[in-house]
């Protein structure tokens, strides 16, 4: 009887590790046929113009054949970088301070607030950084840098993206943060180091390599956000030289053409290689991040 009950545990811890190992692979499999699926889609553009040609130039023109990305990207890579720029600061210092100094009532009162914006959908940002932010831009900021801004500019775009990217970085960092030991702390205090000194060597430090890891989500989120960011960009096919210029990111353009204007030779296509590129920037991102993360955690055990 013994060994059949032994029999049957064994059995039932393969079948397990088999069953875990399929869902893993399939995992695998999507992601490997999503990029596959954008390659073929995207294959007949690639045909016509090297994959340089496509990056580096900067002429849009569909009608002429001509499909250049290079403001596209730079557009993405400048919005991206700019609300993580912003939100990264405000996130890291809101969680040490809900983590080390906030009394009970504040967390209380903050942490459902986080949770409101980190469900309030795209659209409605997009939305109130339209009413809110490009008029702000445009009529009292602007006049100080430049002569003439729409207002949808680049620093619009960073500064709705940074708005909706604080409520994750601010809950993951607050996770990161709980979880470093109290000893610790209470070893730097004893040394007679301050509660920011304290924060700083001691909780960010130890926490460093979980901060890396959220930063990487947030860079993936916000890079491929569309609706907001559509919505106050300005969306003009144009090199973005300062953040009072208009931008087109990826995302916008391939939610603003996709479907109504295939009917052209290659336009299908080009936007394909768009979204193919989102996808193979991302993924090299996140690997990239990964392995540089490695290594941090490898110092830190040293």
């Amino acid at each position: 009887m013994r060994l059949t009950l032994l029999k049957r545990r064994i059995l039932k811890d393969r079948a397990a590790r088999i069953v875990m190992q399929m869902l893993t692979g399939a995992s695998l499999l999507i992601l490997f046929l999503m990029g596959a699926g954008l390659y073929l889609k995207s294959a007949p553009i690639m045909k016509t113009h090297s994959v340089w040609q496509l990056l580096s130039g900067s002429e849009w023109s569909p009608l002429s054949g001509q499909f250049g990305f290079f403001s596209f990207i730079l557009s993405s890579v400048y919005v991206t970088l700019l609300a993580v720029g912003i939100a990264l600061p405000v996130s890291l210092l809101t969680a040490l301070f809900l983590t080390e100094n906030a009394k009970s009532w504040v967390k209380k009162a903050v942490f459902p607030v986080l949770d409101i914006l980190s469900g309030i959908p795209s659209v409605v940002y997009g939305v109130w950084g339209t009413l809110i932010i490009v008029p702000f831009i445009a009529d009292v900021l602007g006049p100080f840098f430049t002569d003439y801004t729409s207002g949808y500019t680049v620093l619009a775009g960073g500064i709705v993206l940074s708005v909706m990217i604080i409520p994750l970085l601010v809950s993951l960092f607050v996770e990161l943060f709980s979880t470093v030991p109290k000893d610790f702390k209470d070893a730097s205090a004893s040394l007679g180091a301050t509660r920011w000194q304290t924060s700083r060597m001691v909780v960010i430090r130890k926490a460093l390599p979980g901060i890396i890891a959220a930063v990487v989500l947030a860079v993936s989120k916000a890079f491929g956000e569309t609706l907001a960011v559509l919505m106050v960009c300005g969306n003009r096919v144009e090199m973005p030289a300062s953040l009072f210029d208009s931008c087109y990111p990826l995302p916008a353009l391939i939610a603003n053409n996709y479907g109504e204007m295939l009917s052209m030779p290659m336009y299908e296509s080009a936007l394909m290689f768009a979204a193919w590129v989102m996808f193979v920037i991302i993924l090299v991102f996140n690997a990239l991040s990964r392995v540089a993360l490695q290594r941090v955690e490898k110092s830190f055990k040293l």
